[in-house]
Order: structure tokens, then C-alpha cells, then sequence
């Protein structure tokens, strides 16, 4: 069974077919660039232009960089601030003609994915996922069960936001080694979030789950195991296409 997913991020926006039964994505997915600023109509617009790049026509299910429930933008922290309060489902639903729309934070998203099909799949206990981008995005799941909408990412570090410090943005706005972005910023981040909550498992996602090798090693001192997410940066559309079919609850 084939679904439609869209990941909503800070710099880029892509989709994709997503087949269910491999928990994978059935065709190559599109990408387009997040529009600056990215308000609600500037992002709708290039969300209808990854949809019908693929002529879809059935139930979308789409991700946003913060915290949503129900359907409501709450928090934006890296797209324009005029998003908080908008009803997403709707807009999008409207922009698409008509289409089904289920929109949900895009951690949440790709940790359902990597929960369900990746390096999270059969774990018990307490799970992290962290998605390095932009900022951090964070799933928090206890007993496989998701506990929505964390953003750990904005847990203060050093006096400041924490995603300011140890995101792959941050990493490549101060042309920061892998060994000091690792072994000074996200170990400590890590060993912060540990303190908090205890996992047994962290998953690092995002676009830098790719380059695993450069700075997993370095992370020295954490409890917790810690492996790349095996969706790498597809997680998020997966996990869209999960929640497009209802299968993203709890």
C-alpha cells in the first residue's frame, strides 16, 4: 500500500510516495527549497508543489517543525512566527483542493518511522530520537509508546537554546571540526538529555545520520547506546505517510 508523506523543514521541503510495506519510500523523493521567510502561504505553496509533482490525489500526511496538536501550529522555531495558531490541516487540505491532510511535529514523525521500520523497531524501555538539522528535533517513546511534541531541543545548555549549540546548523555556522562539534557540544547535549531522562537508546537523525562514522566514535562517556537512524533523512516522510493512514497514533 502506497502513501503520501511530506517533510516540512527549516532550509528544504520534500515528499514522496511511501510504501507501507517496506517502510520505505516507492519512488525518489522531490525537494524544494523552504521559502525565506517561510510564512504559511510561502510554505503551502511549495507543499502543492511537491504533491502534484507526483499527481497524487489521495490522503497526504505532512510534518512541521514544531510543536502541533490536533492540526494547530503551537511553536515555529525555525519558520516564520506567523505560523503559530494557523490550523495547518486545513490550510494545506484547502491548497490541495480538497485533499485529506494529518500533520504532526516532524520528530514525532520520523521517530514513529524509525519506531515501527528502523533502528527503534522491538525496543523497550525509554527511547530518544534526535534529528540533527536545522535545530534538534526530539521523539521521546516509552515501551514503544510516543509521548508527543518534547522539542528537547530548546532544553537550555551552557545559558543558551540548546539546538544554538549543538544542531548540524550550528556545527556548520562556526565551521566547527567534527571532534569539537561532537566531543564539545552534542556529548554534552547528549549527557544533558541522559541526566533528564535515562534512555536506553538514542537515535540520531537527520541529514547527518548519513556521516555516522565521523562522529559517533567521538561520543565518549554516554550511558545510553547510541545508533544512526536507519531511515537516515527519509524517516520523516515515512513517518508523514504512517499518520496520512491513521497509523501514527500512540
Amino acid at each position: 500500500m502506497n502513501v503520501f508523506g511530506v517533510d516540512i523543514g527549516g532550509s528544504g521541503i520534500k515528499g514522496a510516495p511511501v510504501d507501507l510495506e517496506r517502510g520505505a519510500l516507492a519512488e525518489e523523493r522531490h525537494k524544494v527549497l523552504t521559502p525565506q521567510p517561510a510564512t504559511p502561504d510561502g510554505v503551502a505553496g511549495r507543499v502543492v508543489e511537491v504533491v502534484e509533482h507526483f499527481g497524487w490525489t489521495g490522503p497526504v500526511g505532512v510534518t512541521f517543525p514544531g510543536v502541533v496538536t490536533g492540526s494547530t501550529v503551537r511553536t515555529a522555531a525555525n519558520v516564520d512566527k506567523s505560523w503559530i495558531g494557523v490550523d495547518a490541516g486545513t490550510l494545506l487540505s484547502e491548497r490541495l483542493g480538497g485533499l485529506p491532510v494529518t500533520i504532526l511535529n516532524d520528530a514525532d514523525a520520523a521517530g514513529i518511522a524509525e519506531m515501527t521500520y528502523g533502528a527503534g523497531r522491538g525496543r523497550k524501555g525509554t527511547v530518544i530520537l534526535l534529528t540533527l538539522g536545522t535545530g534538534i528535533g526530539s521523539a521521546l517513546f516509552v515501551d514503544g509508546r510516543l509521548v508527543p511534541n518534547t522539542e528537547l531541543g530548546h532544553l537550555e545548555l551552557k545559558g543558551h537554546d540548546a539546538e544554538t549549540r549543538a544542531s548540524t546548523k550550528a556545527k556548520e555556522d562556526e565551521d566547527l571540526t567534527w571532534e569539537h562539534w561532537a566531543t564539545r557540544r552534542l556529548r554534552k547535549y547528549l549527557a544533558h538529555v541522559e541526566m533528564l531522562f535515562s534512555p536506553e537508546l538514542f537515535i540520531i537523525g537527520g541529514g547527518v545520520s548519513r556521516k555516522a562514522d565521523r562522529f559517533l566514535p567521538l561520543l565518549e562517556g554516554i550511558r545510553a547506546e547510541i545508533v544512526p537512524a536507519e531511515l537516515r533523512n527519509n524517516a520523516g516522510i515515512v513517518g508523514a505517510g504512517m499518520a496520512a493512514t491513521g497509523r501514527a497514533a500512540g
